[in-house]
């Protein structure tokens, strides 16, 4: 494996991105950062772990269509609990673990976050896959009937796509935006997760 890889998951609810990330972090034996994000950035911010799970993927109040000035240092006085200040210290904490080491990163627009800041290499999946296969899934992890699991879905991914739109100006799940979508509609995340070894391969990112 390249000696500092970093993996970047956006996902649909209910299409296996989670599931997907833990795979891939358990066969490359690199870490995998979710709900850590949101710790670290607590810590970093020395702010509360509700204020950031509060707007954990939210968009903020409004909507412009374009990025929003959310790169530069975070505000370490005065209002730093508005939603822009709590990306701005999330995203702190993405670059400080990208900083350390290969690992892998579920949303949080850690693909943006990395971009932006002209990280270097680093590889952005989005997983997705039909309908029918997120209410399945979501029905399974969430022990939940179809017309619940179905509100959440289009709950949630209205919110991500909301966040992903007023954070960086893009349409989220744009496929023009990723090195790999990825559709789990036909695939076990084992397989999905053989498929994006093949891809690193290909990549000279993962040893043959």
């Amino acid at each position: 494996m390249k000696q500092h890889l970093v993996i970047t998951i956006e996902r649909e609810y209910g299409s296996g991105g989670r599931l997907l990330g833990k795979a891939l972090s358990e066969e490359l034996g690199i870490p995998y950062y979710d709900d850590e994000i949101i710790r670290t950035a607590s810590e970093y911010a020395a702010v509360g772990e509700k204020y950031f799970r509060l707007h954990d993927e939210k968009p903020g109040k409004s909507l412009f269509g374009q990025a929003r000035d959310v790169i530069g240092k975070p505000r370490v006085a005065g209002n730093i609990t508005n939603p822009d200040n709590l990306f701005r210290f999330e995203a702190e904490a993405i670059r400080k673990m990208a900083d350390r080491g290969s690992c892998i990163f579920i949303g949080r627009s850690a693909d943006f976050v990395l971009d932006a800041t002209e990280f270097g290499e680093f590889v952005s999946l989005f997983v997705y896959c039909d309908m029918a296969s997120k209410v399945r899934r979501v029905m399974e992890v969430d022990a939940v009937d179809a017309e619940e699991a179905m509100s959440r879905i289009q709950k949630i991914n209205r919110q991500r796509r909301d966040y992903c739109r007023y954070y960086t100006g893009n349409n989220w799940g744009d496929p023009m935006l990723y090195d790999l979508p990825l559709n789990t509609t036909k695939l076990t995340i084992p397989q999905t997760a053989e498929l994006v070894k093949t891809y690193l391969r290909f990549r000279g990112l993962l040893d043959a």
